[in-house]
């Protein structure tokens, strides 16, 4: 589980860093500039929400002496 953790942590990763490359930063809020920006806040999301059941796993394994 924690290697795919892992890799579900650097595809969001790639996922920020191709939809940066579509922002449009002349006309942020238009077009595809604001699709690759939700993008970028959904992959922030999905990192934050991995982060975290990274920790309650690790807690987890504290708790029961692992």
């Amino acid at each position: 589980m924690k290697i795919f953790t892992y890799i579900l942590v650097i595809l969001a990763f790639a996922l920020i860093i191709f939809n940066i490359t579509l922002l449009d930063f002349n006309n942020l809020l238009e077009g595809d500039s604001m699709i690759a920006l939700i993008g970028i806040a959904a992959s922030f999301c999905a990192i934050c929400i991995l982060l975290i059941f990274k920790s309650s796993k690790l807690l987890e394994e504290k708790l029961n002496g692992k």
